[in-house]
């Protein structure tokens, strides 16, 4: 067998081609906004997000509604309620994080637990790309749009926001309102990326990416451009590999993008080993 059917063999399949194509597409704006996420340092409400939209996700399948639309509505309340724990003053951000989105994530466990059928469900946590509809497809498409969109049109914003708040406050912008386009943004990537890889893995694409970028170099820009070329090149490896090895999907897309990281850890311009060759010249 050779490359060339290696690579073409996999298109004959409408639902390889479908998998592609949502992948592709979740891994770029996932990766686009991975670059403010590690640039600000909301790792961990990325974590959040991803695991609170469960009980939506499950809700939604109960009254028959689409999973997107009760991911979406958790997702926001998830970051309404962070922010209300928050607000206390007597908790911190991280604490506050941990309580909202460990607690939505139980209660996203127990409805499953209850629920008559759990096949679908099941897909939602573990990631189902190979299963992707046209409609689906439709639907991730439109929500990554909307996404990217808004994250292109603000991004001078909030990127200012993530460095300096204060001087986006002193030249008239508003901290808050950044903030909360960024944790919207944060909500609707969430949702895309579910098919992909599930609740549990989100995080890893809303991560990897930008921490890979960030390697390799330090103007954020270039992180723009480099996150999103790397993740969906990542993606579709995995996808690949994931066909010809019959493993899980979702997974496989995670370990190639934690392989490319751990290279461009090891070897890229910020290693260990480019530093040691820096001193040594």
């Amino acid at each position: 067998m050779t490359v060339i059917d290696i690579i073409v063999e996999p298109l004959a399949y409408d639902f390889m081609v479908r998998a592609l194509a949502a992948t592709v597409v979740a891994s770029v704006v996932c990766a686009l906004l991975s670059c403010w996420l590690v640039l600000v340092g909301w790792s961990l409400m990325g974590d959040a997000v991803s695991h609170a939209v469960l009980p939506g996700v499950v809700l939604a399948y109960i009254v028959g509604a689409p999973f997107a639309i009760g991911a979406l509505i958790f997702g926001l309340l998830a970051v309404v309620l962070i922010g209300v724990v928050r607000g206390t003053g007597r908790v911190k951000e991280d604490a506050a994080i941990g309580i909202v989105f460990t607690v939505l994530f139980a209660i996203g466990l127990v409805l499953i637990s209850v629920t008559p059928s759990q096949t679908d469900l099941a897909h939602i946590v573990f990631g189902n790309i190979l299963g992707v509809s046209t409609a689906e497809l439709v639907q991730i498409g439109a929500l990554a749009a909307v996404a990217f969109v808004v994250l292109v049109a603000k991004r001078r914003d909030l990127t200012l926001y993530a460095f300096d708040p204060g001087h986006a406050f002193a030249i008239g912008l508003s901290p808050r309102l950044l903030g909360a386009i960024l944790l919207g943004a944060l909500a609707l990537t969430a949702v895309v990326a579910l098919q992909v890889v599930g609740v549990i893995l989100v995080v890893a694409m809303l991560i990897i990416p930008g921490a890979t970028a960030r390697l390799l170099t330090d103007r954020f820009g270039r992180m723009l451009v480099i996150a999103p070329i790397l993740s969906a090149a990542s993606s579709v490896v995995g996808i690949y590999i994931s066909y010809w090895a019959d493993a899980a999907s979702g997974a496989l897309v995670i370990i190639v993008q934690g392989a490319v990281f751990a290279v461009v850890a090891a070897f890229g311009p910020k290693s260990v080993l480019a530093a040691r060759r820096r001193r040594r010249a």
